[in-house]
């Protein structure tokens, strides 16, 4: 038995090599080089299928863990690759099966396949570990290292775990379709919600460690804070709609003309505050949305009929993980009534806040779960002349001689160099092999955008005490 699927993959090797190069590079130009680690996996295949060992494939596997790697900050895996090589060997032995022990070699097939990604599942666990356990000790044995380059730290190492639980989900989707294993998709529907949210915490820790160490990067350009209010009331209408809220945005309060900022971060600010307000207010209540124009700036208000704040508490939500609660609720719903979180949302929309030049503070009669006096936040934003098209043309002029400069290099660019190349060869594509390219910008080369002062009218209607910059 073990010599005919031997014999079978022998026979068929060229074929199962040529598709798998092709699954795994959609570039001619790459497949040069996905194609030597492709045979390599195909003859060690052959090797265990005839019994002699298994020592030849798991050595190859091992060499592909030890030579994986990153793509800016994710991990290349080598779960995925396994993946695309198991369907390619199906696509080919269903279509020219052998005679006679079909069935029986199938079921040898899929053992050797599933072995292989076991094996390099653990292997890749253990290269994690071994990882995470390098940053820790590298953290621990650097006595000036701060709170955020360490929040940093263990934030990005957590992506790698989570792409490897990512990529078993993506596996066991392909291979258990829904219309088959109905519960089961159900199952990896709420595996997926689950990760989507362990990855916002993740974002939401690196975000908190960029303002913190002044890194956070604003791209400015025209923004209409109208349409920005109308996605952001699109973004949570589905949360409005499962709490039984109200939401109204009294939209001719709110500049007509635009202002420079960041149209991504200023979303993300506005959408932070609205799910603070969403979480906070009980079924049934509303929520508020209007502007008032002042001097240079627009002071947007975002009021709810909610449980309030305390008074002493005013300044303290705007602190990091300062989650004000039982902490027995924490993580109990992103949107559930009262369901707690790790403190960071307002913080962020705080740092993008003041990135900007602007701030947020909030106002309440007090915290109350029985009469629910409501809260008021106020988002401060600068309203910035947008620079005319003359004016840009005569920058970009200024800018093309600037550039005509002897300078250092202030960007790195990051090749596709195809799944196989990347995740098992580890080496880096020439200029030549790929036509697309993306720049990364430097971390540290961030344009700090000067912090305006507040002008006078936006301090009337702050708390008793507070000086409108909530710290």
């Amino acid at each position: 038995m073990a010599s005919s699927l031997a014999d079978w993959l022998e026979t068929h090797k060229e074929a199962l090599i040529t598709a798998a190069v092709y699954e795994l590079s959609s570039r001619e130009v790459l497949r040069v080089h996905v194609e030597p680690p492709t045979r390599a996996f195909f003859d060690a295949l052959i090797v265990v299928a005839s019994g002699d060992s298994d020592e030849p494939l798991k050595s190859l596997l091992r060499e592909w863990v030890s030579r994986r790697t990153r793509v800016v900050d994710e991990p290349t895996g080598i779960l995925p690759v396994l993946g695309i090589l198991k369907r390619v060997i199906w696509r080919v032995y269903q279509s020219q099966p052998p005679v006679e022990t079909a069935l029986a070699e199938a079921i040898r097939l899929d053992t050797m396949m599933g072995e292989a990604a076991e094996f390099a599942a653990r292997l890749e666990a253990m290269a994690l570990l071994e990882e995470i356990s390098h940053s820790v000790v590298a953290a621990q044995v650097q006595p000036d290292l701060s709170a955020p380059d360490f929040i940093s730290v263990v934030a990005h190492e957590l992506k790698t775990p989570l792409t490897v639980i990512e990529g078993y989900a993506s596996m066991l989707k392909m291979d258990l379709p829904e219309t088959v294993h109905p519960r089961v998709a159900l199952m990896l529907r709420g595996v997926e919600v689950g990760m989507l949210r362990l990855r916002e915490l993740i974002q939401d820790m690196i975000d908190v460690s960029m303002i913190e160490m002044g890194l956070l990067n604003l791209e400015l350009q025209p923004v209409w804070l109208r349409r920005l209010l109308d996605i952001a009331e699109a973004e949570v209408a589905e949360a409005v709609r499962q709490r039984h809220l109200t939401l109204k945005i009294q939209a001719d309060t709110i500049p007509v003309k635009p202002t420079m900022a960041d149209p991504e971060r200023l979303l993300e600010a506005l959408l932070k505050v609205l799910a603070n307000a969403i979480k906070y207010t009980p079924d049934g209540g509303q929520i508020t949305i209007k502007g008032r124009g002042l001097e240079g700036f627009v002071d947007i208000t975002v009021e709810d009929t909610g449980i309030g704040i305390a008074p002493e508490n005013l300044d303290r939500i705007f602190e990091k993980f300062s989650a004000i609660g039982d902490v027995t609720r924490h993580s109990s719903g992103k949107i559930k009534f009262k369901g707690g979180g790790p403190g960071l949302g307002l913080v962020i929309a705080k740092g993008i806040l003041e990135a900007h030049g602007g701030t947020i503070w909030a106002e309440s009669p007090g915290f109350s779960e029985e009469t629910h006096p409501g809260s008021r936040f106020h988002i401060l934003i600068p309203m910035r002349e947008v620079i005319s098209s003359e004016a840009a043309t005569a920058a970009a002029a200024v800018e093309t001689e600037v550039e005509k400069l002897p300078e250092p290099p202030s960007s790195a660019v990051v090749q596709d160099a195809g799944i196989l190349v990347e995740a098992v060869v580890g080496q880096p594509a020439g200029s030549s092999l790929d036509e697309r390219s993306e720049t990364v910008e430097v971390a540290g080369e961030s344009s700090d955008t000067p912090r305006a002062e507040i002008p006078a009218g936006a301090e009337q209607n702050q708390p008793p005490g507070s000086d409108g910059t909530a710290s």
